[in-house]
This record gives structure tokens, sequence and C-alpha cells, in this order.
């Protein structure tokens, strides 16, 4: 006599209703991943306008920290050996923006306040940059000390480069450069 267990005659696997469930959250798990991963593709697949525009901010920025930042203008007669603005041969002495006159208009770090680019060039050159990148500098006192402090009260100026790139997207940089050597040649 063959005994058999209790339920064996029953057939073993999935209904059709719990295979079409199967089938409908598998489609919905794999439709979010999709959707998730078409979004990054499509926001990385081209970054390469923000790294211009970086590229073009970090090389303004650094020209810009590298000129002068005098009591007086480059041509002035008393460049290196004033002492304030007041000892300039020509007051007020080096004024923000550049110089009508002056062999290279940006020979102080003032210069390029105001300064806007509608198309990116060398500065220096007739280079052409990039097309569709503009770039604008403002140069203020950075206020950063107290008056009458080594830093601060017009001893430290705050220098923003913006830069656009040609879908609208902008960078920022900014940076700070001291009144180290007021008597020095730009």
């Amino acid at each position: 006599m063959c005994i058999e267990p209790r339920g064996a005659g029953r057939q073993h696997g999935v209904t059709l209703i719990e295979l079409i469930v199967f089938i409908i959250v598998i489609s919905v798990g794999i439709a979010g991943i999709l959707s998730v991963f078409q979004l990054v593709v499509g926001r990385s697949a081209d970054p390469l306008p923000r790294k211009q525009a970086l590229a073009i901010a970090d090389g303004l920025m650094e020209e810009i920290l590298a000129a002068g930042f005098t009591w007086c203008d480059g041509a002035d007669a008393n460049l290196e050996t004033a002492a304030s603005a007041a000892g300039c041969a020509t007051p007020p002495g080096e004024s923000a923006g550049p110089e009508a006159g002056n062999a290279r208009p940006y020979d102080n770090v003032n210069d390029y306040n105001g300064l806007v680019l509608a198309a990116v060039t060398d500065l220096s050159t007739t280079v052409a940059g990039p097309a569709g990148y503009s770039a604008s500098v403002t140069v203020a006192d950075a206020g950063i000390g107290p008056a009458g402090s080594t830093v601060g009260g017009g001893a430290a100026l705050l220098v923003t480069v913006t830069v656009t790139d040609p879908y609208g997207g902008t960078v920022a940089l900014q940076g700070v450069r001291t009144r180290y050597d007021p008597n020095a040649r730009p």
C-alpha cells in the first residue's frame, strides 16, 4: 500500500494572476530605474560648457589678481614713492576702471572693475575665445578688517568674475587681492 503525502495531488507553480502581478511589479520597477538613468545621463552628457566657463573665469581671475594694486596709476611719476593716494602726481591716484591714455589699460587690479566682455577674448592680444561665452568683473573693497588695520579700509579688494556659458549657466569666482606692495610697477 502506497501512502501519498497530503496535498501531493496539487500542482506546484504560480497561478496566472500571480504571474501577471509579478510582471506588472517588475515593469514598474524597470521603468523607474530607466527614467532615473535617462535623467542622469541627459544632465551629465555635456559638462563641457560648464568646464569651459570655469576655465575662462579662472584664467581671468588669475590675470586680475596678478595685476598691481598700487596707490598711483602705473604711468604716474610718483608711483614708486607715494605713501598714499594723496602722494600721486595725478590725484586722486588709482581709481576704479581703466584710465584713458594708458599703454596697457588694465595695469592695476581696480582697472578691471566694471569690465564686461560680451565675447570672451584674450585681453592682451586679438585671439578670439570660444563662441557664446560672456564675462563680467566687479572689484570692491573687501571690507575684511576694521578701519585702520593692515587689511580692510581699502587695503584689500574683493574681485568677482562671473562667466555665462552659451546655454545660460553661470560660474562665479571670488578672490581677494591685498595691497602688499603699493609702490611696485605693474
